[in-house]
């Protein structure tokens, strides 16, 4: 007797949406920002460069939303003051830390803000992340690990300090965003946490004792530049986060690093053997952050004194024997003259 072969179980691997998409594009780019930052902190102040990308992107944010900008509530410049306060913070923090701290360092001490994210989603959202979304963040702090490889020696001094502080605003940003996006206009609160960024970074700069650079085409272009990509980004952040859950959403930020080794290999650096398992690592973290295994269903448990209905089968009536057709056409055939 032949048997059909039985189908193959196939795991409920997650599909990606379009919100998933446009946050990996955004870390992409964030992967490119390190080398641009790089070069043009060396002509300018962080505190400066900061301000003036933000300002920038802040004003193309009003130039191109103003119409919008008319309705905007008290609610709305709050939670934008808000997350213009977390990015002002992290920016300003990473950017001063990378003038003492190698940058493979400062990228270990920000990958801090990934396990942190749970942290503040279960303190701000009351939300208790799944056991597999803490697998996921797991396999991409790993991942991170291996990627930005920290740098031995040195000790924990002022900018480590600084960078740690930036990783704790990362993942205020980013809880931040998923609290308030859903509720105010996307528009609005973009302009307001941009504007309000890059202003304070501009009112810190007598605080830290920063001076204004010189004119420089480095700074310029790569300032201007930014902030138009930045309100871009600002912009998809809050789009993307209202449908995207905040522990995927850090797991897919925690690819930056990736995209950082490759522009960086593409520069000149030879990205090393545990950098590319940290990679893979980073990847798995995403498949399996918002992995859900099926679920068997529940057989109710009877209480206690009550009868058990076991089913009874139904006899099924089998049909009687039906003689087979008597072959006409070859009798026939038998009984037909034959022709000349």
């Amino acid at each position: 007797m032949l048997h059909s072969p039985s189908p193959r179980r196939r795991l409920p691997l997650p599909a990606l949406s379009r919100h998933d998409l446009a946050l990996m594009v955004i870390t992409m780019f964030w992967g490119t920002t390190f080398l641009i930052v790089h070069v043009a902190v060396q002509h300018s102040g962080p505190l400066f460069f900061v301000g003036l990308r933000f300002v920038t992107a802040g004003l193309l944010t009003l130039l191109v939303f103003r119409g919008a900008l008319a309705g905007l509530t008290w609610r709305e410049a709050v939670a934008g003051v808000a997350v213009g306060v977390s990015i002002f913070l992290g920016y300003a923090l990473q950017t001063f830390g990378l003038q003492t701290v190698s940058s493979s360092r400062s990228a270990f001490i920000t990958a801090l803000y990934v396990p942190l994210v749970p942290l503040f989603q279960w303190l701000v959202l009351r939300r208790s992340p799944r056991p597999t979304g803490l697998v996921g963040i797991a396999c991409a702090f790993g991942g991170l690990l291996l990627v930005a490889g920290p740098v031995a020696g040195g000790g924990f001094g002022i900018g480590e300090l600084a960078t740690l502080g930036a990783a704790v605003a990362a993942a205020a940003e980013i809880v931040l965003i998923a609290r308030f996006a859903g509720r105010i206009d996307l528009r609005r609160i973009t302009f307001v946490q941009l504007l309000s960024a890059g202003v304070l970074s501009f009112l810190a700069m007598p605080v830290a004792g920063e001076p204004v650079p010189g004119f420089s085409w480095v700074w310029l272009v790569a300032a201007v530049g930014l902030g138009a990509a930045s309100a871009v980004i600002q912009l998809t952040m809050n789009w993307a986060q209202k449908s995207v859950p905040p522990m995927r959403a850090t797991v897919i930020y925690a690819g930056e690093p990736v995209w950082g080794g490759v522009v960086g290999r593409i520069a000149g650096d030879r990205l090393p053997g545990p950098a590319l398992l940290g990679a893979g690592l980073i990847v798995l973290g995403v498949l399996v952050s918002e992995w859900q295994p099926r679920r068997r269903a529940a057989v109710p448990t009877p209480a206690a004194g009550e009868p058990v209905s076991v089913p009874v089968p139904v006899p099924v009536p089998v049909p009687s024997p039906q003689p087979s057709p008597r072959p006409v056409v070859a009798e026939e055939e038998a009984v037909a003259p034959s022709t000349p």
